[in-house]
C-alpha cells in the first residue's frame, strides 16, 4: 500500500477508485443506512428503480456511482458525514478524509454559492457537525491516526531497510563482494495447503506413527499462492491461525520475509500492521512482557504516542498480521499448559509461550492473523485446536528449479552449460529440489565453471557440497592473496573453523541458537562474518539498547560444523561417537529430546565417515589416516546395528539419507539385506532426495525388493527418480491422490524397471485413460506376471484395447480391476474379450471384484512315463482352459441369450459360475438346452438363481440331454446347483473302480467297440422332499440309467420312502453309492435293509446310525453286463468278491434282547456277511448273550465289533467265552470294558486262539470265572490281561489254575499292582514249573510281567528282571530261589539295584546241571569298575567261561558260562587272595583266569578305558586262547601305549573268526601292523572296522590283506573317509573273495565313479546277501550301473541305499532292475528324491518280493498318488513286516490307500507315517482298519495335522496308534 498522498496533489477520481473496493465491502453490511442517507445528498427521482435491486453489493455500487457523478462537492459531504456517523477502518477513514480535505470544509463551503434543494440540508449538517464536534475531540482523533500512519510508515521503511529492494546502494555493493551463505535470490516456492483435521488426529501419537506430511491420505493438497494464504481475512472478531510447515531449507524463513517484504511493497493491502518475530531470538527472553511489550520493543518501538499507536492496532486487530517464524527452534514448552488460565488482560505480563498460545488462541488481540512456521513436527494441542489452514513448504520443482538457476548464473556466458549440467545429473537435480541445496550446488558449479575445473568429479552428498562451499567461500576471500591451494587455505585458518565446530556443538547441545558477541572468540567471529557463515543482527531484550546477536545463516550449517566438531575432535573417541549417533525422527515426541534442534546432525555425522570426506578430516584434525578411519567406521557400525532393528517407514528413509551420505556401497548393500527386501512407507511425504537415497540403498544391493507406498505424498519428480531403481520385484501405490496424471508419470518410469513383477496401484483416482496408460507402458515391463488396479475410478473401459495390450505381455498372470463400479453391460464385453484372448485362463467377477488370469509363460509339457511317450509327443499340445466366473451381478433371464452365446464363443471352458444371479428357472432353463453347444470340462454353478422344484426337475433331464454332464448336486433350501462334466469329451477313461470288471468269454456283440456310458453322480439333498414326492422324482431318474451314486440326504422321505425308493433302485443297473442321511427312519427300516443284503446281493456295505445326524449308506458291487441276454445280472462281477462279502454296520441305535433276536435271524440269512459292526448301541447283557449265540450261525462272518458299549464284569466274561461257543473264534479283544472285537477264520479247524482283556478292572474275585473259561480252551496262545487290577493276590490264582494245563501260551499280566513279594512268587513257581520258559518282569513305569509257557519240550528257561529295585532281603531270597532253578539258561538283570557284592552273590547262586548259561547284568556300578575288577568278579562264576562282554556306555557286565558233567568245588576267590602279597595275588589272579578262561570264546568291550597291566593281561592271557572266535574292542581306549599294543598282540589270534576294531580312531598308519595280524588269521571271517579314520591310504594296505582271505564273508569299512582311491583298490580285489556276503562301505567320501567301479566288481561276488552304502552321494551314475549289476545279484536280501542323491533317472531304472532279485527282504531307499516315476516303478515290481520283510522309503518325497501305487504293491508282499513312510508328502489319499491295504498284509507289525500330511479323515480310516489287522504293532502317526481331540479318541479305541513322538 503506498503512503498517502497530500491534499494539494490528490486526484479525486484516482482517490474514489482507491477507495471503493474497500468502501463497498463496508456499506455492503449496511445497505439500509447508505439508501437513508444518500437521500439527503442526492434527488428523489435518482433513487427511483432501486427497490428492484435485491442484492446488497449491486445496490451499494449503484449508490455510490450516483454519488460520485452528483459531482465532487455533493461526494466531499458525503464523505465527510460517513467518517462522522461510522466507525470506518483505519486505513480507509485516513484516506476518505485525506482526500476530502478536511481543514478546508468550511472555507470551501461557505465559498459555496450555488443553492440547490439539498443545500439546506448540507448547510444543516455542516452547523451540525460544527456543534456536535469540539477542536479537541478532532485533534485527538487526527493524532491518533497520524500516529498510527507514522508507525506503519516505520514498519515499512524497516522492512524496505531489511528484506526490500530499496536497501542502500553501499549494502548492495558490498552484497557483492561478500559471500553471504543462503543470501538466496528468491523464487516463489512450491505451497500445497491441506486440512487441520489430520494433524489434529495425530496429536496424541508417538514421533513414529505420525507423517511428516500430516494430511490425511484421503485429503487431496492444492497447490497454493502466498496471496491465497490470506484471502478470506475479513472483520469477524475470530484470530485466524495459518500454520505452514517444510523440510530444513525448503525456504520457510526467506518466505516470512519475502511477505514482509511485499506487504511493505503494498501487495497485501489487508493488512495495517505485520510484526515478524524469530523463535530463535526470543528463546534469549527470560523476563515475563505484555502484548504492547512484545509488538513494541521486542519488533519495533514507535516514534511517539505509543498508547495512541497500541489503541488504534487493538481497533485494527483483523487488519494485523503477526508472523512467528521457527517453532522447531522455540526451547521453551509450547503445550496447553501454556495457555494462561482465564482471560488476559493487556497489562498482564506473561511467558513468551503464553503470550503465543493467546495469540493463537484469540485470548490476546483477537481478530488477528497469527501465521506460524515450523519444521515438521508434533504441533501443540491448542494449535491443532483453533488452526484454520495448514499448508507445506515444498520447496522447488523442476519450473522452479529452472528459475532460480536462472536467475543465479544470469550474469554468466555459462549459464545454459550449468544448467544443461545440472539436469543431465540426476543426484544433483534431486538435491536443488530443497532450495538451500540448491544454492549450495550453484555454488559449487559457479566456482568450478569460474575455475575450469569441470573435469573434477562434483561432490555426491549433501557432506561433501557443505565441505566444498566452505572450501570455495575460504578460496573466494583469500585465495587471491594466499595463492594456494583449497587445503593451504584450510590449514592457514584451521584454528577458526575448529573453535567454530565446538561453538556449533555447545550450542546444540545447549539448545542455544543466538549467540552474544561475548560467546564468540574475536578470530571466530572475524572468520565467520567474513565469509557469511555467521549473521548478525540486533536483540531486543527489553527497551533498553539492543545487543548484538549472532547465528549461523542456516540451523543446518551449524549441525554441519557440530557433526564435523565431533569427527576431528580429539576429546571424542569412538564410544561417545556412537552414543551420539541416532537417527532422527521426523517428529519429536510430547516431551522434547535433548537433539530437538539436530534434524540433520546424524546425516552430517554419516556423510563425514565416507572415505571423499577423509583427506578433508586428517587434514582438519591433524591426525593419520587411521585415527580418522577409526571414528568413521563406528559411524558406520552404528548404521548397521541400526539396520538390523524394526524401523517403521520414515526411519528407514532416514537410515537411508544416512547410508547414502556414506556413499560406502558394501555398507548400503548390508544394510539392504538387513532390510528383509521389503520397505513400507505410509502416511508420509517423500521427496525427491527421499527417493534418491533409498534408490541408492537399493541398488547397491543384489536381491529383489518390494516398494509399498500407502497414503504417501509424492512428487511427480519422485517417480523420474524411482525409474532408476533396478532391483524393485514388486511395486505398490496406495492412494486418492493417484489419479490418472500420476499414472502417467508412472508409465513413463516404468521402463527403467527391467526385473518388475507386480505393480499395484489401488485405492486412486485412475480413469480408463489412466488405466489404459499405465498397460500401454507395462507391456514393455518384460517380467511383469501381476498388475492391481483396485479401488479406482475405471468405470468405462475400452475393453477391446485394454484385453488386446494384456494378450502381448507374455509373463502376465493377473490383472486386479476390483472396485471399480464396473457396468454389467462392460463385465459381459470383458467376458467375451477375456474368453478370446488366448493367453487368458480365468475371469472371476464377484460383485465389485474383477479379476482377470493368464497363463503366464507357456510351460513345457512333462514327460510322460508311458514308453509311447517318443512317438506320440508330436501330437502333444498343451490343452488351454478358462474359468469364467460372474457371481452376483443381479443376471437376469433377458441376459441368458447373451450368456450362452458367450459360452459357446470359448471351446476351452473349464468351470462356469453364475451363482448368486437372477437367473430363475427360464433363464437356467435356456442355458441347459444351450448345454450340448457348450465346452465346459468341470462344472457350471447355477447356485442362488431362484431356482424352484420345476428348475431342479430340468437340471435333473440335462443329464440325459448333456452326455458330458457326470454329477448334478442339488439343494433347494440351500439353493445350491452345480453341474460338472467330464473332462474327456470322448468318453474315453473313467472314474477307476475298487474292483476290475470282467466279463465274460462269449462277447460278440459290438457294443465292446462302442463308446461306453460314463456313469454319473446326482445329489439332491436338503430339499424337503417327502414319500409323496418320489413318484415324479424317480420318474426323471428312470430316464438316466447311468447313475452311479445317488445321495437324498436330508429330506423327509421316512420307511415309506425308503420302502419305494428301495423298489426303484433295480432300474439304477450302475448304481455304486446311496446316501439317505437324515430321512427321519424308524427301526422298522433297519430291518428291512438287514434283509435286503440276502434280497440284493450286489450291496456291498450298510451304515446306519441313528445319532446325530442320522446316518444311512449302502454300496454296491459293480454289477455286469450279460452279452448274451443284454441283461444286468443280478451276481456279483467276480469270485473274488465272495471273500469280501458284505458289511452291516448299526451305530448309536437303542435295541432291545428282541431287536438283536430279529435283527441276527435276518443277518444269518444273509450268506456273504462278513463283517458286522454294533458300536454305540448300549446293549445290555442279555442282548450281547444272545447276539453271541448266533456267532455259529453267521457262516461267513470275520468281524464282530461292538465299540462305545459299557461291559460289567460278568458281561466280559460272557464276551470271553464266546472261544467255547464259536469254534471260528481266533481272537478276542476287550478294551478298558467297552470296546469288544471278535476276529472269525472260515473254519473251525485247529488254530490258534487269543484273549485280550486289556483295562477292564479285572480283579482277584473274577479270577477263578475266568479261569474256569480258559481252561476249557485248548488252544490259547496268547491271554492278555494288563492294565487291570489283579494285584498279588490275582497273580498267584492265576499261577494256580494255569501252570496245570499243559499248552503253548503267553501271559501278559503288565500294569497289575504287582509287588517285589508277587515277584518273588512268580520266580519260585518258575523254578518249580516244568513247562514255563520264560518271565519277564519290569516293575518300573512299564510295569511289565509277562509269562510265556510251552507244551513242548523246550530247553530254554530265561529269566529277565529290570528295575525291580530288590532290596538285600529280597536279594537274598533271589539268590535261594535261584540255587533251585538248575534248568535256567538266560538270567538277564537290569537295573535291579544289584551292588557288586550283591553280584558275586548271584553268581555263585547261578548254576545248573549241564549245559550253557548267560548271565547279563546292567548297573550303574559297571561304568565305574575297572577292567580287572570286573573280570575278578567274572572268575567268581561258576562253570567254565565262554564270554565275557563289557559294554560301559550300556552297564552291562555279561557272560556266558558252561557247565561240564562234574562242578568244582568253589569257595570265594576273592577271599583266598585276600591271603597273599600284590605280587602273589596278580599271579594267582591271572592262573585263576587262564583256568576259568579255557574255553573262552567270545571276548567284547565296549568303552573301557584299559590300562598298561590290563592291555598286557588282553594280550597275553586272553587273546592268544585256544578257542578264542569273536574279539570286539570298540570306542575304547589303551593308556599309555596307544592302539598299536594290540594290534601286534592280534597276530597270536590264529583260530579268530570275527574281529570288530570299530570306532577305535584307526588311521591309515595303524593299517600296516593291522595286515600282518590278518595274515595270521586264516579262518578271519567277519572284519569289522567302522568309524575310523582309515582313509584312502589304509583302504589300498587292507586291499592286499584281504586278497588272501578267502572265507571272508563280511566287510564292514563303513565312515572311514575312504574316497576313489582307495575305494577302487578295495575293488579290484572282491572278484577274488568269493565266499563274501556282506558289505557296508557306508558314509565314505567316494566319487560316482568310484561307486561305479565298486558295483561292478561285486557282480563277481556270487554269495552276496547283504550290499549296504548308504550316505555315500554316489547318484544317478552309479545307480545306473548298479541297475545293469543286480540281475547278477541273485541272492541278495538287504539293500541299504539311503541318501545317495539318487535322483528320477537312477531311481527309475534301480527300480526296473530290482526284481531280479526275487530273494530280497530289506530294501532302505530313504533321502532320496526318486520322483513319482520311480516309485510307480517300484510299485510295479512289489508282487515279485515275496520274502520282502521291510522296506524304508523316507524322505522321498512320495505324495498321494505314489503311495496308492506303492498300496496296491504291498498288498502282494506276503512277508511284509515294517513299512518306512515318514517324512514324506503323503495326505488322506494316501492314509486311505494304504488303510485299505492292512487287512490282506497279514504279517505286517510296524507302519511309520511319521511327519506326513495326512488328516483327520485318514488317520480315522487308518483306526478303522487296524481293528481287522491282528499283527500289527503300532502305526506311527507323529507330526500329521490331525486334530488333538481325534487324536486322543482314536487313542483310546486303539493303543496301538502312535500319535506322540516318543
Amino acid at each position: 500500500m503506498q503512503p498517502p498522498l497530500q491534499n494539494d496533489d490528490l486526484d479525486l477520481e484516482a482517490a474514489v477508485a482507491r477507495a471503493r473496493p474497500q468502501l463497498v465491502e463496508f456499506l455492503s453490511h449496511r445497505p439500509d443506512w447508505l439508501l437513508t442517507t444518500s437521500k439527503h445528498f442526492l434527488p428523489a427521482m435518482a433513487l427511483n428503480g432501486l427497490d428492484g435491486i435485491t442484492d446488497h453489493r449491486e445496490k451499494v455500487s449503484v449508490l455510490l456511482d450516483l454519488l460520485e457523478k452528483a459531482g465532487p462537492a455533493t461526494w466531499k459531504w458525503f464523505a465527510q458525514y460517513l467518517c462522522m456517523e461510522c466507525d470506518l477502518p483505519l486505513d480507509l477513514e485516513i484516506l476518505l478524509i485525506s482526500s476530502v480535505g478536511e481543514g478546508n470544509f468550511s472555507q470551501e463551503q461557505e465559498a459555496c454559492t450555488d443553492v440547490s434543494p439539498q443545500s439546506s440540508v448540507l448547510k444543516g449538517f455542516a452547523r451540525r457537525r460544527h456543534r456536535s464536534t469540539s477542536v479537541s475531540d478532532k485533534d485527538a482523533k487526527k493524532r491518533r491516526l497520524d500516529s498510527a500512519e507514522k508507525y506503519r510508515h516505520l514498519l515499512i521503511d524497516s522492512f524496505c531497510q531489511r528484506y526490500g529492494s530499496r536497501r542502500a546502494a553501499g549494502a548492495a555493493a558490498q552484497e557483492q563482494t561478500q559471500p553471504l551463505a543462503f543470501n538466496q535470490a528468491f523464487v516463489n516456492l512450491v505451497i500445497q495447503k491441506s486440512r487441520a483435521s489430520s494433524l489434529k488426529e495425530r496429536a496424541d501419537k508417538t514421533q513414529e506413527d505420525v507423517a511428516g506430511a500430516p494430511e490425511p491420505e484421503e485429503c487431496v493438497d492444492t497447490a497454493v499462492k502466498v496471496s491465497d494464504l490470506f484471502r478470506s481475512v475479513v472483520p469477524s472478531g475470530t484470530t485466524k491461525l495459518i500454520f505452514l510447515f517444510g523440510k530444513p531449507g525448503t525456504g520457510k524463513t526467506i518466505l516470512m520475509r519475502r511477505i514482509c517484504q511485499k506487504w511493505a511493497e503494498g501487495v497485501l493491502p489487508q493488512f495495517l500492521f505485520t510484526f515478524l518475530f524469530e523463535f530463535r531470538q526470543l528463546n534469549l527472553l527470560k523476563r515475563k512482557l505484555t502484548l504492547k511489550e512484545l509488538l513494541f520493543d521486542l519488533f519495533l518501538h514507535p516514534e511517539d504516542s505509543p498508547d495512541a499507536v497500541f489503541q488504534c492496532v487493538l481497533e485494527n486487530a483483523w487488519r494485523t498480521l503477526i508472523i512467528f517464524d521457527g517453532l522447531d527452534e522455540f526451547a521453551a514448552n509450547t503445550d496447553v499448559s501454556s495457555s494462561s488460565k482465564g482471560c488476559p488482560t493487556l497489562t498482564t505480563r506473561m511467558s513468551i509461550s503464553e503470550l503465543f498460545a493467546d495469540l493463537c488462541n484469540g485470548k490476546l488481540l483477537p481478530g488477528c492473523t497469527v501465521l506460524v512456521t515450523s519444521r515438521p513436527k508434533r504441533l501443540p494441542g491448542f494449535l491443532l485446536n483453533t488452526v484454520d489452514l495448514i499448508a507445506e513448504i515444498l520447496g522447488f520443482d523442476h519450473e522452479k528449479i529452472d528459475e532460480y538457476v536462472s536467475h543465479y548464473f544470469h550474469q554468466h556466458s555459462f549459464k545454459e552449460q550449468a544448467i544443461t549440467h545440472l539436469k543431465n545429473n540426476t543426484k544433483l537435480l534431486s538435491m536443488c529440489f530443497i532450495p538451500a541445496l540448491c544454492y549450495v550446488v550453484c555454488i559449487c558449479l559457479e566456482y568450478l565453471f569460474l575455475n575450469n575445473q569441470m573435469s573434477v568429479e562434483l561432490p555426491q552428498t549433501m557432506t561433501q557440497f557443505y565441505i566444498k562451499m566452505l572450501l570455495i567461500f575460504i578460496n573466494k576471500q583469500q585465495g587471491e592473496c594466499a595463492g594456494g591451494k583449497e587445503e593451504t587455505q584450510l590449514n592457514c585458518n584451521k584454528k577458526a573453523i575448529l573453535d567454530l565446530c565446538d561453538l556449533a556443538l555447545k550450542g546444540l547441545e545447549d539448545k542455544k541458537l543466538v549467540f552474544y558477541d561475548s560467546d564468540i572468540p574475536e578470530h571466530v567471529k572475524e572468520f565467520a562474518s567474513l565469509h557469511g557463515l555467521l549473521t548478525v543482527f540486533e536483540v531486543k531484550m527489553n527497551d533498553t539498547c539492543p545487543e548484538a546477536g549472532y547465528a549461523f545463516v542456516h540451523l543446518s550449517l551449524q549441525e554441519f560444523f557440530a557433526a564435523l566438531c565431533l569427527m576431528v575432535s580429539k576429546k571424542v573417541d569412538k564410544n561417545c561417537l556412537k552414543k551420539k549417533f541416532s537417527l532422527k525422527s521426523k517428529w519429536t515426541l510430547k516431551n522434547e529430546a535433548k537433539t530437538a534442534f539436530m534434524e540433520s546432525f546424524h546425516i552430517f555425522l554419516s556423510g563425514l565417515a565416507s572415505k571423499e570426506c577423509r583427506t578433508f578430516l586428517m587434514l582438519l584434525a591433524e591426525q593419520d589416516e587411521a585415527w580418522v578411519q577409526e571414528k568413521q567406521e563406528a559411524i558406520l557400525q552404528s548404521l548397521q546395528k541400526l539396520a538390523a532393528t524394526h524401523l517403521t517407514g520414515p526411519k528407514v528413509i532416514e537410515l537411508c539419507h544416512c547410508t547414502f551420505e556414506t556413499q560406502d556401497l558394501e555398507v548400503a548393500q548390508h544394510i539392504e539385506t538387513l532390510l528383509h527386501f521389503k520397505y513400507e512407507f505410509k502416511n508420509f511425504r517423500l521427496t525427491p532426495l527421499d527417493m534418491s537415497a533409498l534408490v541408492f540403498v537399493i541398488n547397491s544391493g543384489q536381491d529383489l525388493t518390494h516398494l509399498d507406498f500407502a497414503g504417501c505424498l509424492m512428487d511427480i519428480d519422485c517417480l523420474e527418480i524411482l525409474a532408476g531403481c533396478k532391483n524393485v520385484e514388486h511395486l505398490s501405490f496406495r492412494s486418492r491422490r493417484c489419479g490418472d496424471g500420476f499414472a502417467a508419470a508412472l508409465s513413463k518410469s516404468l521402463h527403467g524397471m527391467g526385473i518388475l513383477k507386480k505393480l499395484e496401484l489401488t485405492g486412486g483416482s485412475i480413469t480408463a485413460e489412466g488405466m489404459t496408460n499405465l498397460v500401454q507402458a507395462s507391456s514393455q515391463c518384460l517380467h511383469l506376471e501381476e498388475i492391481n488396479l483396485q479401488d479406482n475410478r475405471i468405470r468405462h473401459l475400452e475393453v477391446k484395447k485394454v484385453v488386446d495390450l494384456f494378450s502381448r505381455m507374455e509373463k502376465l498372470k493377473k490383472i486386479d480391476l476390483s472396485n471399480n463400479s464396473l457396468s454389467l453391460g462392460a463385465v459381459l464385453t470383458l467376458a467375451k474379450e477375456v474368453l478370446a484372448c488366448q493367453n487368458a485362463t480365468e475371469l472371476h467377477v464377484r460383485k465389485d471384484t474383477v479379476i482377470i488370469y493368464f497363463s503366464g509363460p507357456s510351460e513345457k509339457v512333462p514327460r510322460s512315463l508311458d514308453l509311447s511317450w517318443e512317438e506320440n509327443k508330436e501330437h502333444v499340445t498343451p490343452t488351454r482352459c478358462v474359468k469364467l466366473c460372474l457371481q452376483d451381478r443381479s443376471l437376469s433371464p433377458q441376459h441368458a441369450e447373451e450368456i450362452a452365446a458367450i459360452l459357446q464363443s470359448c471351446p476351452c471352458l473349464s468351470e462356469v459360475d453364475l451363482s448368486g444371479n437372477k437367473l430363475g428357472d427360464e433363464g437356467c432353463s435356456y442355458l441347459l438346452e444351450c448345454l450340448p453347444w457348450i465346452s465346459i470340462s468341470k462344472q457350471l454353478d447355477l447356485s442362488q438363481n431362484y431356482l424352484s422344484v420345476n428348475g431342479i426337475c430340468s437340471l435333473l433331464k440335462s443329464l440325459n440331454t448333456c452326455q458330458k454332464m457326470m454329477e448334478v448336486q442339488l439343494s433347494l433350501c440351500r439353493e445350491t446347483a452345480v453341474l460338472r462334466f467330464t473332462e474327456d469329451r470322448e468318453f474315453a477313461s473313467f472314474p477307476p473302480r475298487e474292483d476290475p470288471v470282467f466279463f465274460t468269454g462269449d462277447q460278440q456283440y459290438g457294443e465292446e467297440n462302442q463308446t461306453p456310458t460314463p456313469s454319473k453322480k446326482i445329489r439332491l439333498t436338503h430339499s424337503r422332499f417327502q414319500a409323496g414326492d418320489l413318484e415324479k422324482l424317480c420318474a426323471v431318474l428312470k430316464e438316466c440309467g447311468s447313475i452311479s451314486e445317488l445321495d437324498l440326504s436330508n429330506n423327509y422321505l421316512g420307511d415309506d420312502g425308503l420302502l419305494q425308493l428301495f423298489q426303484f433302485l433295480l432300474n439304477l443297473k450302475a448304481l455304486s453309492s446311496l446316501k439317505l442321511d437324515d430321512n427321519q427312519i424308524s427301526l422298522n427300516s433297519v430291518f428291512f435293509l438287514a434283509q435286503s443284503l440276502s434280497t440284493l446281493e450286489h450291496i456291498k456295505t450298510v451304515n446306519l446310525s441313528f445319532g446325530h445326524p442320522q446316518v444311512v449308506r449302502l454300496t454296491f458291487w459293480e454289477r455286469i453286463r450279460d452279452k448274451s441276454t443284454r441283461r444286468w445280472s443280478g451276481s456279483l462281477a467276480h469270485p473274488k468278491h465272495i471273500a469280501k462279502g458284505q458289511c452291516f454296520c448299526l451305530r448309536d441305535c437303542r435295541v432291545g434282547p428282541e431287536d438283536v433276536t430279529r435283527l441276527c435271524q435276518t443277518l444269518a440269512s444273509c450268506p456273504q456277511l462278513t463283517e458286522i459292526d454294533l458300536s454305540g448301541n448300549s446293549l445290555s447283557e442279555q442282548s450281547i448273550e444272545r447276539l453271541l449265540s448266533f456267532l455259529p450261525y453267521l457262516c461267513h462272518l470275520t468281524l464282530l465289533s461292538i465299540r462305545n458299549n459299557p461291559f460289567s464284569p460278568r458281561c466280559t466274561v460272557l464276551l470271553i467265552n464266546s472261544i467255547n461257543v464259536c469254534g471260528r473264534i481266533r481272537m478276542v479283544e476287550v478294551r478298558s470294558s467297552e470296546n469288544a472285537f471278535f476276529h472269525l477264520g472260515a473254519s473251525t479247524q485247529s488254530h490258534k486262539i487269543s484273549c485280550r482283556l486289556t483295562d477292564c478292572a479285572i480283579g482277584p474275585g473274577q479270577v477263578e470265572e475266568l479261569c474256569r473259561v480258559l481252561e476249557q480252551h485248548r488252544r490259547l496262545a496268547e491271554i492278555d490281561l494288563s492294565r487291570n487290577q489283579l494285584g498279588d493276590e490275582g497273580l498267584c490264582h492265576l499261577l494256580d489254575h494255569l501252570h496245570r494245563k499243559p499248552f503253548t501260551c503267553s501271559l501278559n499280566l503288565s500294569h497289575n499292582r504287582i509287588s517285589l513279594d508277587g515277584v518273588l512268587h512268580l520266580i519260585n513257581a518258575f523254578a518249580a514249573s516244568g513247562n514255563t520258559t520264560e518271565v519277564q518282569v519290569s516293575l518300573c513305569s512299564k510295569a511289565t510281567l509277562i509269562i510265556k509257557w510251552t507244551s513242548r519240550g523246550d530247553p530254554r528257561k530265561i529269566l529277565r528282571l529290570a528295575e525291580c529295585n530288590f532290596q538285600p532281603e529280597h536279594l537274598e531270597k533271589l539268590c535261594l530261589l535261584l540255587e533251585k532253578c538248575t534248568g535256567l539258561t538266560e538270567y538277564i538283570s537290569s537295573n535291579n539295584n544289584v551292588t557288586v557284592q550283591a553280584a558275586e552273590r548271584l553268581l555263585h547262586s547261578l548254576r545248573k546241571n549241564m549245559g550253557p548259561l548267560k548271565i547279563s547284568i546292567e548297573e550303574p556300578w559297571v561304568c565305574k569298575e575297572s577292567v580287572t575288577n570286573l573280570l575278578e568278579l567274572a572268575v567268581q562264576a561258576c562253570g567254565k567261561i565262554t564270554e565275557i562282554t563289557i559294554c560301559k556306555d550300556k552297564n552291562l557286565f555279561q557272560l556266558g558260562v558252561t557247565f561240564p558233567h562234574c562242578l568244582e568245588k568253589v569257595e570265594s576267590f576273592v577271599s583266598r587272595l585276600s591271603l597273599y602279597n600284590p605280587e602273589t595275588k596278580r599271579a594267582c589272579f591271572y592262573q585263576r583266569l587262564r583256568e576259568k578262561c579255557a574255553q573262552l570264546q567270545e571276548l567284547g568291550w565296549s568303552h573301557v578305558e584299559l590300562q598298561h597291566d590290563e592291555a598286557e593281561m588282553l594280550v597275553g592271557i586272553l587273546l592268544p586262547l585256544p578257542e578264542m572266535k569273536k574279539f570286539g574292542l570298540t570306542s575304547s581306549s589303551i593308556v599309555p601305549t596307544g592302539i598299536d599294543f594290540l594290534i601286534m598282540g592280534l597276530q597270536n589270534c590264529q583260530a579268530i573268526e570275527e574281529l570288530n576294531l570299530g570306532y577305535m580312531k584307526l588311521s591309515s598308519a595303524a593299517i600296516p601292523k593291522l595286515v600282518l595280524g590278518l595274515q595270521e588269521m586264516p579262518s578271519l571271517k567277519r572284519l569289522i572296522l567302522n568309524h575310523n579314520s582309515i582313509g584312502n591310504d589304509g583302504s589300498s594296505r587292507l586291499a592286499e590283506a584281504l586278497r588272501n582271505m578267502r572265507y571272508l564273508q563280511e566287510i564292514n569299512l563303513s565312515h572311514n573317509e575312504t574316497g576313489d582311491p582307495g575305494l577302487i583298490n578295495l575293488a579290484a580285489v572282491l572278484p577274488a573273495m568269493q565266499n563274501l556276503k556282506r558289505i557296508d562301505l557306508s558314509g565314505n567320501n567316494p566319487s560316482p565313479a568310484g561307486g561305479e567301479k565298486l558295483v561292478e566288481a561285486l557282480v563277481c561276488c556270487k554269495h552276496i546277501g547283504e550290499l549296504v552304502l548308504s550316505r555315500n552321494a554316489f547318484g544317478d551314475r552309479t545307480a545306473v550301473k548298479l541297475a545293469l549289476c543286480l540281475p547278477h545279484m541273485t541272492n541278495l536280501k538287504i539293500l541299504h541305499l539311503q541318501n545317495n542323491n539318487i535322483g528320477p533317472a537312477g531311481g527309475m531304472e534301480l527300480a526296473r532292475a530290482l526284481v531280479a532279485c526275487r530273494l530280497l527282504e530289506e530294501i532302505s531307499l530313504s533321502e532320496n528324491d526318486l520322483g513319482e516315476g520311480s516309485i510307480h516303478a517300484l510299485s510295479e515290481g512289489l508282487p515279485c518280493f515275496k520274502h520282502l520283510r521291510k522296506i524304508d522309503l523316507r524322505l522321498c518325497r512320495i505324495t498321494d498318488d505314489a503311495s496308492k501305487s506303492l498300496s496296491c504293491g504291498f498288498r502282494q508282499c506276503p512277508s511284509m513286516e515294517e513299512i518306512i513312510l515318514s517324512w514324506n508328502a503323503l495326505g488322506d489319499g494316501g492314509a486311505q490307500a494304504l488303510a485299505g491295504a492292512l487287512p490282506g498284509m497279514e504279517k505286517l507289525k510296524i507302519l511309520d507315517l511319521e511327519k506326513n500330511r495326512i488328516g483327520a479323515h485318514g488317520a480315522t480310516k487308518l483306526a478303522e482298519e487296524l481293528m481287522k489287522c491282528l499283527e500289527i504293532q503300532f502305526i506311527r502317526l507323529w507330526d500329521n495335522p490331525i486334530p488333538r481331540d481325534l487324536a486322543e479318541n482314536l487313542t483310546s479305541r486303539d493303543p496301538r496308534l502312535y500319535f506322540s513322538f516318543y
